[in-house]
């Protein structure tokens, strides 16, 4: 029997094929969860294309596009999901806005709009989630968020980024803590740098030296950490920071 048999996974921020969302949602379907992802400016043909995908993979899969910008976007979305696909038993929330802008551009614009996605919509999907759980007959949950690590050493030009990520871990330790007793985990994946499609052949170069294991990490990394999380095997893990980076070295 596959680890994550019949669960179902509710999977923000998948919207192309190389990046972590479309990583995780494959990594969880092989382990035997169903999966409803989330996607937002996606091409069309490429969503029905990755939904055919994952079914491929013996799950059952549904998709939404879901504007996560906007302060209502959370209001009917578990409700969607559960209309076609049942409550969800885990929720990874991997949706993030990221503009570079250190203290010369900072402006009030830029902190809301990663505010907007990177925490009201992270924090509200995670307590939604609690209280539908709560009522609900299932016995254990698990949330998953994603943040990157801002803990371990300044990131330069990125003040909004930085700011609303590491709002992430606070929020996810305190939350832990709230909502152990209905059986919901509360963990967070720190995957460092990651060749998720952004990268060019400079930074590659540039990053490169920086790990000790002798590559750059690639999605399916974060994918098998989430996947741990999402299991049975993580039982007794909550409220941690997964800092699982590859033996990155910062500066």
């Amino acid at each position: 029997m596959n680890k994550l048999d019949k669960k179902i996974a509710l999977v923000t921020g998948v919207s192309h094929s190389e990046g972590i969302g479309a990583a995780v949602c494959r990594k969880l379907a092989k382990e035997g969860a169903h999966i409803f992802f989330l996607h937002w400016e996606a091409e069309e043909n490429w969503t029905r294309a990755f939904q055919e995908e994952i079914r491929e993979l013996g799950a059952e899969c549904n998709h939404l596009e879901v504007d996560l910008s906007h302060a209502d976007a959370v209001n009917d979305l578990l409700k969607s999901v559960t209309e076609q696909m049942g409550l969800p038993d885990i929720i990874v929330n991997n949706a993030a806005v990221s503009q570079n802008g250190g203290y010369e551009e900072l402006s009030a614009k830029m902190l809301d709009d990663h505010y907007a996605v990177n925490m009201r919509s992270t924090f509200l999907l995670c307590t939604e989630f609690a209280r539908q759980f709560k009522n609900s007959s299932k016995k254990k949950g698990r949330i998953i968020n994603l943040t990157s690590g801002q803990a371990l050493g300044p990131m330069m030009d990125e003040l909004a980024y930085v700011a609303t990520k590491g709002a992430i871990s606070a929020f996810t330790q305190s939350l832990s803590a709230e909502i152990a007793h209905l059986g919901i985990t509360v963990n967070a994946v720190n995957p460092g740098p990651t060749d998720s499609g952004w990268m060019n052949e400079e930074i590659r170069q540039h990053l490169l030296p920086k790990f000790k294991s002798g590559r750059i990490g690639v999605p399916e990394d974060a994918a098998k950490a989430i996947a741990f999380l999402a299991s049975e095997d993580a039982d007794w893990v909550t409220g941690q920071i997964l800092n699982s980076e590859g033996g990155f070295l910062r500066d």
